[in-house]
């Protein structure tokens, strides 16, 4: 897969920016706050329909366009992959002034869709210093992870993870009707069957997405460590078809690795949960809560039988970062057919020489990546003659 021209309008620092990008490597030298990063998220907004930085997607508008009566930000890529040659295009438009409702477009080949469409059309795999997040952040770090991985080469996922968010606030808000002002339970039973029925279904993929993560990333991180060390994903669903779960449905930190419960189908989980949430349905009241289900779910890194986001050091948890990535890169590949496009920002300052060397030489049979740093000092000298070079000052990209 190769992005060949990216066009921004009014994206973060860009007010406007046409570039044909080469296929490869591709570096992105300058100083902090140049739009290096911004670069790299607009690649990767246009494989996910998501910011990995903007808290807000008005963000993504460029401040001076906010003052204009129709505040927007564009993005569009011509790409190639070996199936086809398509055109991607993202819009964020805000209402005048910039402030209330955003409408967020999406346009592939010049027809309207939806964002679950973009699944599969183009690819991206990002690496950044904050990724260590997903090994010792919260579990809501490692289930975002997990979901951004699996929408961008399952359209039904996405699909299904956002209409469960919608079921899961409505149930939550009934909930506490029933608890404030005495609501007939029965009418859960409604909001029950729904949310079952997405949650065996986000469920299900994810524990096999966790497996051919697991499958691809042990040896990764067995070579990493120099044999020293073996790498197990251990994902704890709040609702576990084997009902190991604690009691009161939270989820504590086990550092048992259970086996990947890859052949409980989507519908035996949306049977078990309703008996589950019919079980609990006194307590879910008290608390005006569902306490099972996916949102719920957490996903642990254990490295020679010990947890690593609690009990590892930070060159652990960088090296089951690295391994996790990598692996993500292969995934893709495997699920899809086409390389991922590949997004390293200041990653490797974060490495030591060795690490290095491994991650360039492991990423080089891409298609195409772009690595963002303030020096090149850490660049071998043999990957620096192979790669493009650009410099990037105030929104200016300039080939070196």
């Amino acid at each position: 897969m190769h992005i060949q021209q990216l066009s921004l309008t009014n994206f973060r620092l860009y007010a406007r920016l046409e570039v044909d990008l080469p296929a490869g490597a591709l570096i992105l030298v300058g100083a902090n706050a140049q739009g290096k990063t911004a670069l790299l998220e607009a690649l990767y907004f246009l494989a996910t329909g998501q910011s990995h930085h903007a808290a807000s997607e008005r963000q993504l508008i460029n401040f001076l366009a906010l003052h204009e009566p129709q505040p927007f930000a564009r993005v569009v890529a011509e790409a190639r992959t070996t199936r086809e040659r398509l055109r991607v295009e993202l819009r964020v438009i805000a209402d005048a002034g910039g402030e209330g409702r955003l409408r967020k477009d999406v346009l592939i080949n010049g027809a309207k869709k939806r964002v679950s469409d973009l699944a599969g059309r183009i690819t991206a795999v990002m690496f950044l210093p904050q990724d260590m997040a997903i090994v010792e952040g919260s579990p809501g770090e490692r289930r975002r992870y997990l979901d951004l991985a699996l929408s961008q080469v399952d359209s039904l996922y996405q699909h299904n993870l956002s209409e469960y968010g919608k079921v899961l606030s409505q149930r939550n808000a009934l909930l506490k009707q029933i608890q404030e002002s005495g609501v007939a339970p029965d009418l859960l039973e409604f909001w029950d069957g729904k949310l079952c029925e997405l949650a065996g279904a986000l469920q299900a993929a994810r524990t096999h997405a966790v497996a051919e993560l697991e499958a691809l990333a042990s040896p990764i991180h067995r070579e990493l460590t120099a044999g020293r060390e073996g790498l197990r994903l251990a994902y704890h669903p709040s609702f576990d078809p084997a009902a190991a779960v604690a009691p009161d449905g939270q989820l504590g930190l086990p550092l048992a690795t259970p086996a990947h419960p890859i052949g409980v189908s989507a519908a035996e989980i949306e049977s078990l949960l309703r008996e589950r949430l019919k079980s609990v349905r006194g307590d879910e009241i008290a608390r005006g809560q569902t306490l099972y289900g996916p949102h719920r779910d957490e996903l642990r890194f254990v490295a020679n039988g010990l947890d690593v986001g609690v009990y590892g050091s930070r060159g652990q948890v960088r090296t089951a970062v690295l391994a996790l990535k990598l692996a993500e890169t292969e995934w893709m590949r495997a699920r899809t057919g086409e390389w991922p496009i590949l997004l390293l920002d200041e990653v490797l300052s974060e490495l030591d020489g060795q690490r290095r060397s491994d991650l360039l030489r492991r990423l080089s049979a891409a298609d195409q990546f772009v690595i963002t740093t303030t020096d090149l000092a850490p660049f071998p000298s043999e990957f620096l003659a192979r790669a493009a070079v650009w410099r990037v000052q105030t929104g200016t990209l300039t080939p070196q």
